[in-house]
């Protein structure tokens, strides 16, 4: 959240595979639709989260996007500099698990004024078998991505931004052509401070909005909003477009599902 170039037949088995096989992101911390957050799970920390996307009453090619459930947890005991893993179960599909890690630092953290900045990976499948050997097609993404991330002063939120490249042989367009790197923005701003039981403030309502470029799986970004219970559980939804919809396994008429997702730390 990516290098060899396939053979002509091989790309274009690929893309009819994926063509048919609807996609979900499996991502570490994200800002909405994409891992294009500085953010990452404090120490010790657990993070569940139930993501679903609803094509809202139009045709999908196979049915609704899987439902992805994912645990995330870091593992850093350290303040400047943090780190988390995570494991996401997409149902239902043929191979459901993939695997993520980010490693980083917090602003301030390197100097006074500093950026955020974290180096990570996801989407990492466990099928890497040629779509022309399996009707199911690989799910080995491997996307590697560089984040940077900032508040912007006047209390208008924070800002993310970064790049991206994955597995050549998987993040490809609707022909099969290679299309494994691009871009990724964030960003998001609360409202409503609110105290937790123990007096600790968070923000109740936060506004967040992303973006991935390329005509790829990843491609596409959506606006929504979260709903804080307590600083510990959370509801977001909105909407989700894509570059590409076919690619994500939707219907060119199409190019937008509905998601909801429960976000709970423990």
């Amino acid at each position: 959240m990516k290098k060899i170039r396939v053979a002509a037949v091989a790309g274009l088995a690929v893309a009819a595979t994926f063509a048919l096989t609807p996609y979900a992101e499996a991502t570490p911390t994200t800002t909405y639709w994409t891992p294009a957050s500085s953010d990452i799970q404090p120490y010790g920390v657990y993070h569940l989260g139930v993501d679903n996307y609803f094509t809202v009453g139009r045709k999908a090619q196979r049915g609704d996007l899987p439902t992805d459930v994912g645990i995330t947890v870091g593992i850093l005991p350290y303040e400047k500099l943090q780190m988390e893993v995570g494991i996401d179960l997409l149902e239902p599909s043929t191979d459901p698990l993939y695997f993520n890690a980010k490693i980083g630092s917090p602003e301030n953290a390197l100097f006074e004024g500093s950026p955020a900045l974290n180096l990570g990976i996801f989407n990492v499948g466990t099928d890497r078998k040629s779509a022309v050997d399996d009707n199911d097609g690989r799910t080995d993404y491997n996307i590697i991505h560089l984040m940077f991330g900032k508040t912007i002063p006047m209390g208008l939120g924070r800002i993310h931004a970064g790049v991206y490249s994955g597995n050549g042989k998987t993040l490809v367009d609707k022909n099969g052509d290679k299309e494994n790197t691009g871009y990724m923005v964030g960003w998001d701003k609360g409202f409503s401070p609110a105290k937790d039981v123990d007096g600790s403030e968070y923000m109740s309502w936060i506004l967040a909005a992303d973006y991935a470029s390329g005509k790829n799986a990843i491609g596409g970004g959506g606006v929504g909003i979260y709903r804080y219970f307590t600083k510990n559980i959370s509801f977001l939804t909105g909407p989700v477009w894509f570059n590409e919809p076919s690619v994500v396994g939707v219907n060119e008429s199409a190019k937008w599902v509905w998601t909801t997702q429960l976000d709970v730390n423990f």
